[in-house]
């Protein structure tokens, strides 16, 4: 399954973007407090949460197999809902590409940094709450597994941009027992035009990529959270985002997860501007 490469030279912009992007993501504020006993309502457990998964899908431009993968993604939000079925385009590994004098490049530090991270080791591959790693063909069996657990945390974002400022307030509460691990908050954009390799081994320049990783607002592997049940963690974050990066299509993600995996994931879909 592994896709086939085309090697395009890199320019100088190859480092710059990376470069730029990486000082313009640096955090403001970054604190998460929990809420005050007198500013708390008396608690009451509620009925279970709707579960939501994560797909970290770990794509390349130069891939040729990697839209079948995508197409898989299409097929299970249709059939769940996107709010349901959260997707998460990392480009990385050999065959994702760095933006150059020619071409733009969707390729980030982190992605790769995941990438090396999980040993992967072709692609199209990905995961499914942090559950393993799989062929796109294993995804729609899994995702039906994950739904049925119960979610031991709810999440609630808040988010809003200021001129170029993104602010993320993130609520976790506590459901089902206590919760030890971390949060994570990460930016994804849509409706990205650029390159992509096909399976029957063209090249698409009119390619519209969706859901692409673009960073990760609390650090590469998040934060430390603990909360206990009945008990609420605010979050408040924020960043300062890239030129390149359009407002009106980024999404905001927050999920936490811990050793065995993702326990609840949001999507913010919408930046209140």
């Amino acid at each position: 399954m592994k896709g086939n490469g085309l090697n395009i030279g890199k320019g100088y912009a190859t480092g710059m973007t990376g470069i730029l992007a990486a000082c313009a993501i640096l955090l403001s504020l970054l604190a998460c407090s929990n809420i005050a006993e007198d500013e708390r309502l008396i608690y009451v457990k509620p009925a279970a949460v709707s579960r939501q998964v994560l797909v970290e899908d770990f794509t390349g431009q130069r891939c040729v197999n990697c839209p079948k993968a995508i197409d898989e993604i299409v097929r299970l939000q249709e059939q769940y809902g996107e709010d349901v079925v959260i997707a998460v385009g990392i480009h990385s590994g050999p065959l994702a590409f760095e933006t150059n004098s020619r071409f733009l490049g969707l390729k980030t530090d982190t992605g790769d940094e995941y990438f090396d991270y999980w040993k992967l080791e072709y692609q199209p591959v990905g995961m499914i709450d942090r559950s393993g790693v799989l062929d796109y063909i294993s995804w729609g069996a899994r995702i039906r597994e994950e739904l049925q657990k119960p979610a031991p945390v709810s999440i609630v974002l808040d988010t809003s941009v200021s001129g170029r400022t993104l602010s993320i307030r993130t609520e976790v509460m506590g459901i089902d027992g206590d919760t030890n691990g971390k949060l994570q908050l990460w930016i994804a954009e849509d409706n990205i035009t650029a390159f992509q390799l096909m399976p029957d081994g063209s090249r698409r320049d009119d390619y519209v990529h969706q859901h692409v990783f673009r960073a990760a607002v609390n650090g590469t592997w998040g934060e430390p959270l603990s909360v206990r049940e009945g008990e609420t963690v605010s979050c408040q974050h924020t960043m300062e985002v890239p030129d390149d990066w359009n407002v009106d299509n980024l999404s905001v993600i927050a999920f936490v997860y811990d050793d065995g995996g993702v326990k609840q994931v949001v999507k913010d879909g919408k930046v209140n501007i």
